[in-house]
């Protein structure tokens, strides 16, 4: 049996280079507040790439030194089986051309994603960095939003960026992801002034989904403010968030109720084209646009219609604000069933976490693992709304959630090996390397 020096050291071997690591860093905060939007002249510089080119360049250099010697978690693999899949699609495809851009040029990221985050992170900590920049990114782009204002026909609030955050419906879906993380941080920032600074970012975040009178982010952020004071709230017994809650629900009924299009919005939810809910036929469209990718997905099975092509073959031009439909329509139903399989793996990393020593004695796991459990849950209510199977931020929390299992797996194995050397050899556990008792 390997001694716990050898095993602190194997952990070592794998962590990657710091150049990878914070090239990740500086990639996401670049998707989630894109300067390039902001800062004139900027634009023609591509950051993203560039950024991500140096991450990737750096992750293949580490792999190919041999320090990274991770296995690839069933999740990754099925993401790899999903872009294959798309790839062999492309000859069957309505619009080859379109097809071939869409799984070169844009899925090919997710994988990319994917690769870096769940080989790159090596530590929990690594991990609540990045958590932490992503929710900060997040809110540095609500509050530009809302500074900025720029508003759509009827007064819609949209994104201050460009891309996915422009739409008011994404911003406000990508806002209820993130809002859980960000109340993560509210508990275990440490002192009143950083309290207060994601405290005000989280109402912001709120005050932004209303600003969008998004129906899907509204229905999104509902699930995740839920879940959320269930976690935190009922099951952690900090009273305080319950009363905030009730505040908070006082002041968004009226909000709402003060607002005579964003109620009509909402009554439409439930009663379908309300006057003056601004909707101007959407509601019909989608539910055709639905139809469509359903009829699309039963007469091509197997390989679909192609990746990017809905809108194409079936002449809307337009998504079927369906993650799920517009999977089984563009890449069969194969796809479709790969793409709930890594939800449903994400789902049981968190679960696996949450039967755990480390989730009850380390209150930073804790946190953070219900928080992502209820980001997860609002992409899934999100997804139901809206096309996100080719973005980057699903394969994002995806990647978490493996990075996350897999170090408190480690780090309960490692707890273990502590505990026989104490009982078997305590000459051994005099010379533990020091790392292994902080763990």
């Amino acid at each position: 049996m390997a001694t716990l020096a050898t095993a602190i050291g194997n952990q070592r071997e794998q962590k990657a280079s710091p150049l990878a690591y914070n090239a990740l860093l500086l990639f996401t905060c670049l998707y989630y507040t894109r300067p390039e939007d902001l800062i004139p002249g900027l634009s023609f510089i591509p950051i993203e790439k560039i950024i991500g080119g140096v991450a990737l360049i750096a992750l293949i250099s580490t792999l190919a030194s041999g320090r990274v010697k991770r296995k690839l978690p069933l999740e990754l693999k099925l993401l790899l089986v999903l872009f294959v899949h798309l790839s062999i699609s492309i000859p069957f495809a309505y619009w080859r051309g379109g097809a071939f851009a869409t799984v070169f040029e844009r899925f090919y990221k997710d994988i990319i994603i994917g690769l870096l985050v769940t080989l790159i992170i090596a530590d929990f900590a690594q991990l609540r960095k990045l958590l932490w920049v992503q929710a900060a990114a997040l809110v540095v782009t609500t509050i530009a939003s809302i500074i900025i204002h720029r508003t759509s026909e009827g007064g819609r609030l949209i994104g201050a960026l460009g891309g996915t955050f422009e739409n008011p419906n994404d911003l406000a879906i990508n806002i209820a992801i993130n809002w859980p993380l960000c109340l993560g941080f509210v508990i275990l920032a440490r002192g009143a002034a950083k309290k207060a600074a994601w405290a005000f970012g989280i109402l912001a975040m709120l005050m932004g989904v209303v600003l969008t009178y998004s129906r899907s982010g509204l229905v999104a952020t509902v699930v995740a403010v839920g879940l959320c004071l269930w976690s935190f709230g009922i099951r952690g017994r900090r009273f305080y968030l319950i009363a905030a809650a009730v505040v908070l629900c006082l002041a968004a009924v009226g909000v709402v109720v003060g607002t005579p299009h964003y109620l009509a919005r909402v009554e439409s939810i439930f009663g379908g084209n309300v006057q003056g809910s601004l909707d101007n036929g959407s509601l019909e469209a989608r539910k055709e646009l639905l139809e469509l990718s359903i009829d699309e997905a039963v007469h091509h099975p197997i390989f679909g219609i192609g990746a990017g092509n809905f809108g194409a073959a079936t002449k809307t031009w337009k998504v079927t604000h369906n993650t799920y439909t517009e999977f089984a329509a563009e890449g069969g139903f194969p796809a479709l069933l790969l793409f709930i399989a890594i939800l449903y793996l994400s789902f049981r990393n968190l679960k696996r976490v949450r039967a755990m020593p480390v989730y009850r004695d380390n209150p930073e796991v804790g946190v953070l693992t219900d928080a992502m459990w209820a980001s997860l849950a609002a992409f899934i209510v999100g997804a139901l709304f809206a096309s996100y199977e080719y973005e980057l931020f699903p394969y994002f929390m995806m990647a978490y959630t493996s990075v996350l299992y897999r170090w408190c797996a480690e780090h309960s194995k490692g707890e273990g090996e502590v505990e026989k050397l104490a009982k078997i050899d305590p000459w051994q556990r005099f010379h533990a390397p020091r790392e292994a008792w902080k763990r």
